[in-house]
């Protein structure tokens, strides 16, 4: 607002002067106080799509907030392959998620209970039927994952005298009568030592030692760097494959069972309380190439596991986004 002084009219008092400077400070405070009361133009649009785009992320982010998932595992390496890997899918959609490793005794009791929310590597019908007949009511299956999984009883491919089982009686000098296991709990122990053995008349040649499965792989490894015969148990997947030249031999009896398959199993109510995990989980598909290359890159720094997965994540978002299709999960 402006005034403009009539330089023509004759001048007025003091008072006068006085009353008029005070009018113009009043004007040009009120002057300035419309002036900031303007708001800054914003492009209406941009703001509410902003908010949407935070509204969806909050979303994202809200599917699993609060809850928490618990996963057992035993110490076989796709089982801490495929549990690191859904450890990851979780956590990134706010789950916190907790892992147990615990003998598999223990694992399927924990989620028969309800101690544990999940088990990712349960060998059915065969290796781990004693479990499934004593827990398998109180459980819930959520499908196999991989369907294909033989156990299997293995030497180097450089040893020739041997190639099925039905010839070990023959050659028992050549392993010193020792057959490598893994832990006195696991299925292939059992099925070694009640099913395996007797079938082949093996028990007064053979002693199936019980280690743990890094401690057979560490036989397994020293034996190979020296080109020593060596039998241990075994089976698919196993990146041990990969690493070594290896020969399944045969079992003309099938003693071992035929092939199992991988189930992802949860305690019972968890498709209820979890329904988005649940789903995505039912849809859960590995073949054993897939989960080979899984395995070595999550177990190839120790300690850094997690690590690992998420690395193979993100190099391969197509397979489990087809996973988490028609759910509220996202990666």
């Amino acid at each position: 607002m402006r005034f403009l002084r009539d330089k023509s009219a004759p001048k007025r008092n003091l008072l006068l002067v006085g009353g008029l400077a005070a009018a113009l400070v009043l004007a040009a405070c009120a002057e300035d106080e419309v002036v900031d009361e303007e708001p800054v133009d914003e492009p209406e649009e941009e703001v509410e799509e902003e908010e949407e785009v935070e509204d969806e992320a909050d979303d994202a982010a809200a599917v699993g907030e609060g809850e928490t998932v618990s996963i057992g595992w035993m110490p076989w390496e796709e089982a801490i392959a495929v549990t690191n890997l859904w450890h990851v899918i979780l956590e990134e959609n706010g789950y916190d998620v907790q892992q147990e490793q615990l003998d598999p005794g223990i694992v399927f009791d924990g989620i028969a209970t309800g101690d544990l929310d999940l088990f990712l590597d349960a060998w059915l019908p065969n290796t781990h039927s004693q479990y499934m007949e004593q827990y398998g009511d109180d459980v819930e299956d959520l499908g196999q994952w991989l369907d294909e999984a033989p156990l299997t009883w293995t030497v180097p491919a450089y040893v020739d005298e041997v190639d099925s089982i039905a010839d070990l009686n023959d050659h028992a000098d050549l392993f010193d009568g020792t057959i490598v296991g893994i832990e006195p709990g696991a299925g292939l122990t059992d099925i070694s030592q009640n099913e395996v053995i007797p079938t082949y008349d093996l028990a007064d040649n053979y002693e199936l030692v019980e280690s743990s499965t890094p401690a057979m792989l560490s036989e397994l490894d020293a034996a190979y760097q020296n080109e020593e015969p060596i039998l241990v148990t075994l089976w698919r997947p196993h990146p041990a494959y990969g690493e070594y030249d290896l020969k399944d031999l045969e079992d003309p009896e099938g003693a071992l069972g035929e092939p199992d398959q991988i189930h992802a199993l949860a305690r019972d109510g968890f498709g209820d309380d979890h329904p988005e995990a649940a789903a995505a989980l039912e849809n859960f598909q590995f073949d054993n190439e897939t989960i080979a290359e899984l395995t070595v890159q999550v177990l190839e720094e120790e300690g850094e596991e997690l690590e690992g997965a998420r690395a193979w994540l993100e190099d391969n978002r197509d397979i489990v986004e087809a996973w988490l299709e028609g759910t509220d999960l996202s990666i």
